[in-house]
Parts: structure tokens; sequence; C-alpha cells
């Protein structure tokens, strides 16, 4: 007799995991204002549904989500606005003295939450550029939530231009600090490289390619199609690597070293260069264990001193689902 355990993808239909429709999406973009394939995204979007041109395949809700960033092509106008969803900031009292960001997170919270409530969206996407050479990213606070894992699954069978990885930041969910932890699930789908301030045709397109094919998978996924179980690699988040800092201005004494600049996710081993003094000398990786770095030298990421990101990858078995609505 064959050990279905040994064969996963062999499975009962018992084995088929039940889920809630998707009946409430949202896609925002424009979270950092100068991240400007989800900007220019979410307006076209948004032109077409006025002119009456859009085809959907579910129905969703498009927003622009930091208006003011948008119209400055600046990342935030006081404080980032994709550091201001834990359940400790949308709980603050607004005040004349409070941020324009934390202000407008509140008002996020409202129209696609409140966080972690039975009226939450089910399922939101928010769309954001790195300068990292990543790829297109799907980042979420879960390593078990079988709706993103079955999307990311089914971005890597459709896309053929870009490759598409699974990032996982281990945070509670009170303290996840991103608008799309706002949803019943939800993620940033990221996408480089791209300078900020700019947009690329090749990055443009590969997020639009993107959006509708999760929005495929969602009208799939209600109608009532099953997805087959697989296995999804996760790369989970162990720690972020600052710059080199001289120890009495704390200004930065060295760059990225050509050797892993623009190798995210290529495996980096200790003893293996990581950055370049500006004196020419070669500063080593001294981790004890093998790990994969990303966001590379993002250009956002140097005022939160942030060099590099390390994670540990492995591969997570996910079942086939199905909706519950029939």
């Amino acid at each position: 007799m064959m050990n279905r355990e040994r064969h996963p993808h062999l499975r009962n239909k018992e084995d088929t995991v039940m889920l809630p429709a998707l009946s409430r999406v949202a896609v925002c973009g424009g979270t950092h204002g100068n991240e400007l394939s989800g900007v220019y995204l979410v307006r076209e979007r948004l032109k077409r549904r006025k002119k009456s041109q859009v085809m959907e395949p579910v129905a969703v809700l498009t927003v622009m989500s930091n208006p003011r960033a948008v119209q400055r092509c600046v990342r935030y106008t006081e404080t980032d606005l994709n550091r201001c969803f834990t359940h400790a900031m949308l709980s603050l009292s607004a005040s004349e003295q409070t941020s324009y960001e934390l202000v407008r997170s509140q008002e996020l919270n409202s129209l696609l939450g409140p966080k972690g409530s039975a009226e939450a969206m089910d399922l939101i996407c928010d769309l954001h550029n790195t300068t990292a050479n990543m790829g297109l990213c799907l980042i979420t606070y879960s390593d078990s939530d079988w709706i993103c894992l079955h999307i990311c699954k089914y971005l890597q069978r459709e896309m053929a231009t870009i490759p598409v990885r699974y990032i996982h930041y281990d945070i509670p969910r009170s303290e996840a600090y991103s608008l799309d932890s706002v949803g019943k699930h939800g993620f940033a789908m990221e996408i480089g490289p791209q300078p900020h301030g700019l947009i690329r045709a090749n990055i443009f397109m590969a997020m639009q390619e993107a959006v509708q094919l999760l929005l495929d998978w969602v009208r799939l996924f209600n109608s009532g199609a099953q997805f087959e179980g697989g296995s999804v690699d996760v790369y989970t988040l162990v720690k972020n690597i600052d710059y080199p800092r001289d120890p009495h201005t704390h200004t930065i004494i060295a760059a990225v070293h050509p050797d892993l600049q623009d190798r995210d996710f290529c495996l980096l081993h200790p003893g293996d260069p990581m950055f370049l003094s500006f004196s020419g000398e070669t500063l080593r990786y001294k981790g004890k264990e093998p790990l994969y770095p990303f966001f590379i030298n993002e250009s956002a990421y140097y005022e939160k001193a942030v060099a590099l990101s390390l994670a540990r990858r492995r591969k997570v078995e996910i079942p086939a689902i199905r909706s519950s609505r029939m």
C-alpha cells in the first residue's frame, strides 16, 4: 500500500482544506509615494473604473494609500506610513501634533479594517518597489497562510519573466506594522530593481501582470476551483545587518561589496565578502551559518540602518484548498 505521507500530492478529498471565499479584496498603491509602479498602476485602475472600462474578475477596492506623499513624490511626508499599522499605533488618539501618516493609517484602518475584526478586508495586496535586485516577492507575517502561499505558488507557475519568492516576517499579528496586516489575509507585493522616483516599463508590466493573475486566482478560488497542494520555499527573516560605522560619528565607513551587490537570495556563507571599506578593506560575513540576503543596499533603508536582511529558507508543504462557498 502506498504511503501518502511520503507522497503529499496524492491526497484524498477529505484532505482538502475548505476556506471562506474572498469577497472583499483591496489593491493599494502609493503607500510610499515615490514607489511609482504601484502609484501608476492604481492611477490606471481608478481612471478605467471612472470610464467603466474595467472588466474585473472580482470586485476590488483600489486605494491610493498616501496621496500627500504621492503628490510630492517622496516616501513619506512626516513618518513612514508603512510602519503605522500596529494595534498600539492604530489605537492612539489623534491631535493637532499627530503626523499626517498616523492620521492616514487610522483612516485606512477604518476603510479596510478594522484590523483583526470580522469586518476587515478578506485580502489586501499592497504594491511596493525596491531598489534591490529581488524580482517579485510577497512579504507576509505568516508561513501558514494557505491563501497567500497558494497565490505565491500560482504566480510562480504563471509568470515566466521574473522570479517570484515568499518572504516571512515572524512577528505577532498585533505588532505587524504594515498596511497589508489590516486584512484577514494580506501581503506586500515588492518588485525590483527600480530606483525610487521613476518608473521602469518592465517592472511596471511585471506588477500589472502579477495583480491581474492575483485577481484571476481569487475569481477561480471563489468559483469553487480546487487548488492542489504542493510546496513553497519560504524565506524567514533572521536579522538585519547595518553598514559598518565610525564608532564616534556613526557615519557609514563601507559600502556593500561588489561581490554581494545585486545577489539577493544567493546564499551568503561565513567568510564571504560583505562590505568594502572606503579605505579598501574587505569586510567579511562573520555569521555562523549560511543565510540568504535580500533587500541588499535598498536605498530607502539607509535611514533605518539596514544594509541588507538575512533569511533562512525552508520548504513549506501546503494542502489542497477550495472555497467553502459552493
